[in-house]
């Protein structure tokens, strides 16, 4: 256990990150809500002021603040999800043989495909993720939903997550342009099952209600290459994990990705619910939620928030020892998240 002093220090500095980034609402393009879609930054309310940041460290420690209490659905951040059980059930051979992994340059909903492979972009698309929903195995959709919020509660350490039945239908009554694209893929050969199954499945997973704490505990599960810090559970395969996070890092924040990659450096997706879900692998995950959305359907809080603990602790992937905060013992040119190392009470 850690002393409470270097708990203290570390908790004040992520509050002040949080009170940072909470007043400021530059940016902000749009929010979503299932069943209504997209609408203008003038007709939210509440919403504007909902933000959470969670961090968990791959031994367990962890440190929330703000809204990390607020439930919230996944939606495309279950992408990670089922592609993680499609490359169990089927191992990536086969998968590659049914969605690529190439970022697309396209809007998450496009309904465009890799014409020389004939399949989709990747699986952090929405096509893409109707393809790897389509391989989750099972004897019917109760089983396949099952394994696939199983998995979920797995890599959460958390039994009580569900799917919300009213984002659910809502999700389904206005599923147009998904059950376009999963029609025009069946025509086409890319997708085997019955569309509407299908379709209700990837809906449905979509559903499923997390924390921006529950999103810190996923990504430090991956961080930790698969095995979940709270319950030493092995999630998936060491090879499995590695062929998530390679898409997360080109694929995961829609046509921001490659910026992303760039100026961020880290594995991670986000959803139109506003969350995003970071992964440092070996270190920790973070889970930020702010429904607040840029042009490209990412959390803007989010984004910021992501940037400034990349920059401030050296996180980015190919930053040089000397960057890295977290492998440096205390003091450097910033200490804005930590004391002299990520740690903390449970």
């Amino acid at each position: 256990m850690p002393e409470p002093e270097v708990r203290r220090r570390i908790e004040g500095n992520l509050e002040a990150l949080y009170r940072r980034h909470l007043d400021s609402e530059g940016g902000v393009d749009r929010f979503y809500e299932s069943g209504r879609g997209y609408y203008p930054p003038e007709e939210a309310h509440d919403e504007r002021r909902r933000f959470a940041i969670s961090l968990e460290a791959t031994d367990g420690d962890r440190f929330d603040v703000g809204d990390s209490e607020v439930r919230f659905p996944l939606h495309s951040i279950s992408k990670v999800f089922a592609y993680a059980l499609a490359l169990e059930d089927h191992g990536r051979d086969r998968v590659l043989e049914r969605v690529g992994v190439e970022p697309s340059g396209d809007a998450f909903n496009s309904i465009v495909f890799d014409e020389r492979r004939h399949r989709p972009h990747n699986p952090m698309v929405n096509a893409g993720a109707l393809a790897t929903t389509d391989l989750v195995k099972g004897a019917d959709p109760e089983e396949r939903f099952s394994r696939l919020l199983d998995l979920m509660r797995r890599y959460a350490g958390n039994d009580d997550l569900y799917a919300d039945e009213d984002v659910y239908e809502a999700e389904l009554r206005t599923a147009d342009r998904n059950r376009a694209t999963a029609y025009l893929m069946r025509s086409q050969a890319m997708m085997n099952s019955d569309v509407e199954e299908t379709l209700a499945l990837y809906l449905r997973q979509c559903s499923v209600m997390v924390t921006s704490h529950d999103l810190a505990a996923m990504a430090s599960t991956l961080a930790h290459g698969a095995v979940c810090p709270h319950t030493g559970d092995r999630v998936m395969s060491r090879r499995g994990v590695r062929d998530v996070l390679s898409v997360m890092y080109t694929c995961g924040m829609y046509d921001f990705a490659g910026e992303w990659a760039y100026q961020i450096g880290v594995p991670a997706k986000s959803g139109v619910s506003g969350g995003i879900l970071a992964v440092i692998p070996g270190k920790m995950g973070i889970g930020v939620y702010s429904p607040g959305l840029d042009e490209y359907g990412n959390s803007v809080r989010g984004i910021h928030v992501c940037a400034e603990i990349s920059e401030h602790l050296g996180l980015h992937v190919f930053a040089t020892e000397g960057e890295d905060e977290l492998m440096r013992g205390a003091g450097g040119r910033h200490e804005q998240l930590r004391g002299p190392r990520l740690r903390g009470g449970r």
